[in-house]
């Protein structure tokens, strides 16, 4: 995994079609209109999202047909089975000028599925990962600086990929700070911990009835912990679906920790417990800049 300082030079003019105008999507174009020049092309299924964007200003146009040849850049802000629909659908439309990247949490099936068809077809294609999000989706949740601060990371075919310092000056423009360069495989394994466990751990936090009771008992500890249970459930079904064996092995450690900490509780082992909550502060502190 490589972190790669990003190039604050700006790109030249680009034409950008976003397809999928959701949280990711709409944030895209918002902070596109808000922090470029760029000339922002929408398209959505949905026609309301595609007139709130027009009337926000958040694009120029709609995106027509042709559009997937002349585009510049083509930004797919889709769930991981849509966007490897629509590129497998529209294959034979993109030619080699525009640069394809999707933004899904997962990388392996989609780069383990588009980068062969990209080499049949002719097109150019680089799987991404915007390190960003919000509990609530949709257009109207989108923000254009949702991005302010964030990690971009870039799942090349190859290490040397021409197109990582495009994406890396492009990620800048939009507010990220740190372009991250590394392998599905190894995006996966580390997004398991890092989003996806946190999200299973609030679920099952709140399964508990005591939650629907916590009002008047409770302060940060349990806003904190249960915040990413407000989840897309659609959505990150998919995502679990797809990492199923990165994130079964993190669920198994953390059971296994969980293990640890209640032994001490029942055997009413202070000594071991003082050690294992000692433990987790010096890791934290390790970790927290």
């Amino acid at each position: 995994m490589k972190i790669r300082p990003i190039n604050k030079e700006r790109r030249n003019h680009m034409t950008v079609l976003i397809v999928g105008l959701g949280l990711i999507g709409g944030s895209y174009a918002k902070a596109l209109k808000a922090k470029t020049g760029h000339t922002v092309l929408g398209l959505d299924n949905n026609p309301e999202v595609i007139v709130q964007a027009l009337k926000s200003g958040s694009i120029d146009r709609a995106a027509a047909a042709e559009d997937l040849k002349t585009a510049d850049l083509i930004i797919l802000a889709l769930y991981p089975a849509q966007t490897v629909e629509f590129i497998t659908g529209h294959a034979r439309d993109f030619g080699f000028h525009p640069l394809v990247i999707d933004s899904c949490g997962v990388k392996e099936t989609i780069c383990r599925s588009v980068y062969p068809l990209a080499a049949r077809h002719g097109f150019r294609f680089v799987g991404t990962h915007p390190m960003a999000g919000k509990e609530k989706g949709g257009f109207e949740s989108s923000d254009a600086g949702l991005f302010d601060g964030a990690r971009f990371i870039i799942t090349p075919e190859r290490p040397k990929s021409p197109e990582i310092e495009t994406l890396c000056a492009f990620a800048v423009e939009l507010g990220f700070t740190k372009c991250i360069v590394t392998s599905p495989a190894r995006h996966d394994e580390m997004i398991a911990y890092t989003s996806q466990l946190p999200h299973i751990l609030a679920c099952a936090y709140i399964f508990d009835e005591r939650a629907k009771e916590h009002d008047g008992f409770s302060a940060g500890s349990f806003r904190d912990v249960s915040r990413v249970a407000q989840i897309n459930e659609v959505m990150w079904t998919q995502l679990f679906m797809e990492n199923r064996e990165p994130l079964s092995q993190q669920i198994s450690g953390l059971i296994k920790n969980l293990s640890l900490l209640k032994d001490a509780v029942d055997a009413g082992d202070s000594k071991t417990m003082t050690s294992l909550l000692r433990k987790g502060r010096l890791i934290k502190e390790e970790i927290t800049p």
